[in-house]
Formats: C-alpha cells, sequence, structure tokens
C-alpha cells in the first residue's frame, strides 16, 4: 500500500538532478546521495492551551496540533525533521518501533543524545529501512508524553511488496491513553516524592474527551471525537497506547476488529470483539462498515487491570458516525471482558501470531527467518520490583539496578572514548544484594541470539520496549519463570514487535537477533516505571570496522564531560531559535524556487 508524502511534509524527491540539489541545499553533501527519496518535516514543539476533560490545560503539541502531525512514509525513505523546541525544559523525540538501522544517534534518548535545549532546534535525519507498519512517536524526557507531544508513524509497503489484504477505503489513527489534568510536572513531582500515580482523571483519543454516554459521569460540553465513514466500506484503524501507565480495552459497538499488523509485523488475521492494548503498543485493525445504521456507534477504551471500586472517572469514547445514520448513539457502552478472568488477556495474547507466509518490508516471507532454530547465545532474566527507597531516593529497578543517568550520553562517550562514564556489567539475573542506582549496561553480542525474560514483580501490568530491535514474542505464563518454561515456547509464528506487556506475577520471552549495532535503550514504557529508573541500555559493537555504520553527525548537541565541544558546534551551526529560524526561511525560500524550475523544465 503505497502512500504519497502528507501534505505538512515540505517536500518529497527521488535522486533526480533537481532532488539532488534540493538534497544538497537542505542536508550535508555526505547523505544526499542516496537512491531512496527524502521526505522533511519542520516541527515546532510548544504549549497550547486545551480543556480535553472540561478543564483548561496547558498540553504539548506540534505545529500547533495536539496530537501531533502524522510522519507518513514508505519503506526505505529517509526522513528529515526539524525540531524546534519551544517549551521551557530539554526536549528530545524518540520513533517507538523506528529500528533506526546502525544509526542509533537518531533515537532520540538520553544515552543517545544530549536534550535540545529550549530555544534551540535539532534535525533528525534517519532511514526507515527494511520497515513497514504503525508506530508513533513521542517526547522522551522529563515525563513529558503525559502532556501530550506524540503523533503517528505510518511506514507504508513499497509498490513492488504486495499487501496480504485489500486496499482500505481509509486510514485512522486513533490515539487513546490515560490523561490527568495535573500538569507533568506536578505528576512527575508526585512520582519522586513516592506518591503513587491516582487514578487518571480520564482516557482520551485522539486528544479528545469522552462522548457524553452516562450525564453521571461526562460533563456537559466537552468535545469528543467523531469518525465519519461510509456504509459498506472497509477502514484501517491504526490504535496507539500513548497513555502513561494504564492498560485499556479498545473495541467499536457491534463491529469486529479483524487485526491485521501490529509494530511493524503481519498478524495471522482473526477477528476479535475487542482488543487490549497495553502502554506504547500500537496495533492495525481492518473495520468493515456492515452495520444497518440505525444510530451512531460507541468507540471505547476502557481501563484494565485496575480497581474497579477506586475507578469512578470515564472510559474513553468516541463516535462512529455512518454517512445515513439515523439517529445519535445511546444505552450502555459494549460491554468489556470480565474484569475477573485474569487468564483473558494473557490467552489473547498468545493468540497473536505471525503471518508467516506475507511478505513485509522485502519480498521474502515473514516466517523465512526461522528464529527457533537457531541457538541462543545470551540469556538475561531481567526481574522488577515495585518502587523503593535507595540512597534516599523512590526508585524502581532491574535486576537490583536503577539506571543512573550519566550527564554524558553513553553513545558519545563511546565515541570519544571517555573513561568511566559507564560499565558493561548488568547482571544476566537478580543478584543476592542491595538495590542500588548505576549506569550498568547489558554487553551484547553482536549478531548474537539473545533471550530475555521479563519476570514482573510488580502487582501491575508492565509493558516492555527495546529501541533498534523487534523481538519474537515465544511464551508468557503467570508463575516464576524457570528453564523448563521453554518447552511452552512459540518457536514457528511468535510474533516480531517491540513492545510487549508482562502480567503481575507473571513472566514473558522474547528472543532477539542483535545484529543493530549501536547502543539501544530497553525500558519499561510505563512511564512511572521508567522516570523512576527501570531503563538499561544494550551495548552492540560490531568488533570489525561497519562502513554501513552511521557516524557521529554533523550537528551534534554536546553536553556532560564533552560540553566544551558545543562551543565550536554553535558557530558552525547557529542553533539558537532566532538564528535557526532566518537561515532555515532562507533555505526553504530557495529550495521552492528551485522546485518551480524543476517542475517548469520537468513539464516541458
Amino acid at each position: 500500500m503505497h502512500t504519497p508524502a502528507p501534505p505538512n511534509s515540505r517536500c518529497c524527491f527521488t535522486s533526480s538532478v533537481c532532488g539532488l540539489f534540493l538534497c544538497l541545499l537542505l542536508l550535508p553533501p555526505r547523505i544526499c546521495f542516496a537512491g531512496d527519496p527524502y521526505v522533511f518535516y519542520d516541527w515546532t514543539v510548544s504549549y497550547l492551551t486545551a480543556s480535553p476533560l472540561g478543564v483548561k490545560q496547558q498540553v504539548i503539541g506540534i505545529n500547533g496540533q495536539f496530537p501531533g502531525p502524522i510522519l507518513n512514509v514508505t519503506t526505505n525513505w529517509n526522513v528529515v525533521v526539524n525540531v524546534k523546541n519551544h517549551l521551557d525544559e530539554p526536549l528530545l523525540l524518540t520513533w517507538n518501533g523506528i529500528q533506526q538501522r546502525k544509526n542509533s544517534w537518531q533515537d532520540g534518548v538520553l544515552g543517545t543524545n544530549c536534550p535540545i535545549p529550549a530555544g534551540w532546534n535539532w534535525t533528525y535525519q534517519f532511514q526507515v529501512k527494511d520497515q513497514i507498519g504503525s508506530f508513533f512517536y513521542f517526547p522522551s524526557l522529563s515525563f513529558q508524553r503525559a502532556a501530550g507531544g506524540y503523533g503517528g508513524i505510518i511506514v507504508n509497503n513499497r509498490e513492488v511488496i504486495a499487501v496480504p489484504f485489500g486496499l482500505p477505503d481509509g486510514d485512522i489513527n486513533l490515539f487513546v491513553g490515560d490523561w490527568y489534568t495535573k500538569s507533568h510536572k506536578d505528576l512527575r513531582e508526585d512520582i519522586e516524592d513516592g506518591k503513587n500515580l491516582q487514578v487518571p482523571d480520564g482516557i482520551l483519543m485522539n486528544g479528545f474527551g469522552p462522548y457524553r454516554y452516562d450525564e453521571a459521569l461526562v460533563q456537559d460540553g466537552i468535545t469528543y471525537q467523531i469518525i465519519s465513514v461510509e456504509p459498506g466500506k472497509t477502514y484501517r484503524f491504526r490504535v496507539h497506547n500513548v497513555g502513561i501507565s494504564t492498560s485499556l480495552n479498545f473495541r467499536i459497538q457491534n463491529h469486529n476488529l479483524l487485526l491485521v499488523e501490529t509494530e511493524g509485523s503481519y498478524t495471522v488475521q482473526q477477528n476479535y470483539t475487542n482488543m487490549d492494548i497495553h502502554v506504547g503498543q500500537s496495533y492495525s485493525f481492518l473495520v468493515t462498515m456492515d452495520q444497518n445504521a440505525s444510530s451512531d456507534y460507541y468507540i471505547v477504551a476502557s481501563p484494565r487491570d485496575v480497581n474497579l471500586s477506586t475507578w469512578n472517572k470515564a472510559s474513553g469514547v468516541a463516535i462512529l458516525h455512518y454517512s445515513n445514520s439515523q439517529g445519535p448513539a445511546s444505552g450502555p457502552l459494549p460491554d468489556p471482558p470480565n474484569a475477573y478472568d485474569t487468564f483473558f488477556s494473557m490467552n489473547q495474547a498468545r493468540s497473536i501470531r505471525s503471518n508467516v507466509s506475507a511478505g513485509a518490508a522485502r519480498p521474502n516471507p515473514q516466517g523465512s527467518f526461522k528464529y527457533g532454530e537457531i541457538t541462543v547465545t545470551d540469556v538475561y532474566v531481567i526481574t522488577n520490583r515495585p518502587a523503593e527507597m535507595i540512597d534516599g531516593k523512590w526508585l524502581t529497578t532491574l535486576n537490583g539496578i536503577s539506571y543512573l543517568q550519566p550527564s554524558t550520553p553513553l553513545k558519545l562517550a563511546h565515541e570519544y572514548s571517555v573513561p568511566g562514564v559507564y560499565k558493561l556489567d548488568f547482571p544476566n539475573k537478580m543478584m543476592n544484594r542491595p538495590s542500588k542506582m548505576d549506569t550498568s549496561l547489558i554487553n551484547g553480542t553482536f549478531k548474537g541470539f539473545t533471550e530475555i525474560i521479563f519476570q514482573n514483580n510488580d502487582t501491575t501490568v508492565q509493558s516492555y520496549h527495546m529501541d533498534g530491535y523487534a523481538f519474537f514474542v515465544v511464551g508468557m505464563d503467570y508463575g516464576v519463570w524457570t528453564e523448563n518454561s521453554r518447552g511452552t515456547y512459540n518457536k514457528w509464528d511468535g510474533v516480531a514487535r517491540s513492545t510487549i506487556q508482562v502480567f503481575p506475577g507473571a513472566w514473558t520471552a522474547v528472543l532477539v537477533y542483535l545484529d543493530n549495532a549501536g547502543i539501544w535503550n530497553l525500558r519499561a514504557q510505563n512511564l512511572d516505571s521508567w522516570y523512576l529508573g527501570q531503563e538499561v541500555y544494550v551495548s552492540v559493537v560490531n568488533p570489525e570496522v561497519d562502513k554501513g555504520e552511521y557516524g557521529l553527525p554533523d550537528n551534534t548537541i554536546y553536553c556532560g564531560l564533552l560540553s566544551p565541544l558545543q562551543k565550536d558546534q554553535a558557530q558552525r551551526y547557529k542553533f539558537s531559535a532566532a538564528s535557526s529560524v532566518s537561515r532555515e526561511s532562507k533555505r526553504i525560500l530557495v529550495a521552492l524556487l528551485l522546485v518551480a524550475v524543476c517542475g517548469m523544465v520537468l513539464s516541458r
């Protein structure tokens, strides 16, 4: 399914003569000679005033939009995003699920990048190499995702690669997530003080509050999302849980959800009446408008794995509106799964399998990588615990270590051989010692096949994400993982994805082939767990010289022990907002003139 560049991108071009001129004008020469197209975005990240739950508050928007614009590209395209930080604190954007092949410099987390200071701009440059699917981006620092700043990423198939379903009549993005009217700054202070997150004030859909399905729960005057459709047509719904810490059950009244893709993998196509979507996860469904439209229909995202006796807030509710609808939606919401059936969600997750006969980014079938036949080289059993007091601070841990963020990014420290910034000694299991803060990395084996078991000793569902990779989900169960648990593994069609849930008192096992050199973040997606230290980095170093791995970007921002290097960079690139906007405007003007000239030449 090929989709042209969206209207909010500056331009897109192949390696034609005109395209080369534009690339040389807008980018460093070393990246302008590849044959794949480029797409350019200019984003200004700033605070906006909104009232999604009827209370006026500050949210983070991009180009005046909340949620932000959709980054709509095709496999192997080169993406250039110039980000202007108009917040009052540092910023980084990370690209959830985009693998940044051999280019962890663009990952947008503190282990690889110095933050973009307030008032500065920085340009991300990366290729969506050998990927397809549905993803999202978000701000990775300081609990900012709790205020927004997120948006969708669509990576379409190249035209030469068949899609394992018919072309939908429309493509709909839905960003669902728990939401607080308290600011992200106040929320992070609460977390630092050891206070648990309270019940969210509501659940948003695409930045909107709920339809007033219950007058006692939903106040009058809240703006809600309406999705207009045509009877008989089929739409692709890309649904992302961009929230803070709440798993959600997604469903559309009287409509089946045909699951076709999750986080870059085509799945065995199965109908579901509802789907549990955990924090940080993305799913694609085909939904056919096959009802009689006697009224509008509810689109619902309701909380899962919560204490229903304390949840006294509204669910997220949008409206599905047929063009021939005969009236508004009314009556009760469609029923969620039984809240007390602890195996429902796990069995549903186990049912999600890879479509091994379908091609994805490449023509060869997804099942051609026989992961179940590869010998495992390293095993890590990664165990979490609820927040605890360590050296006078409330912190979370993995294998008894709360990640200590150094002032110098790990990737920069490695590049410049700065000693003492980190250690390659993360333990492969929980150690019998007191918990501590440390900058301890997993020493990954390049092109090794690693088995990771996540053991959740917390009381809530936790999601875990690995940058740079998609891992194969091979097993999950309640109880404590043992070596005998491998007998239950799915060694044939486990789905490859980048974010997986681990149920409380349970384990989830994944397999990952470490062929992507770099330093990669492995983290809890639940913001409270992540913010308090539940993350680790995986160092994957090619022992041989890899000419394909990207070098230090020309526009690198320096900080920490390497701060003295920033003076020269500032003189070369003039990062400050005022100068960069002026220069950027001139470059865009020249670029537009070139586009016009090229257009006249090509039209002759």
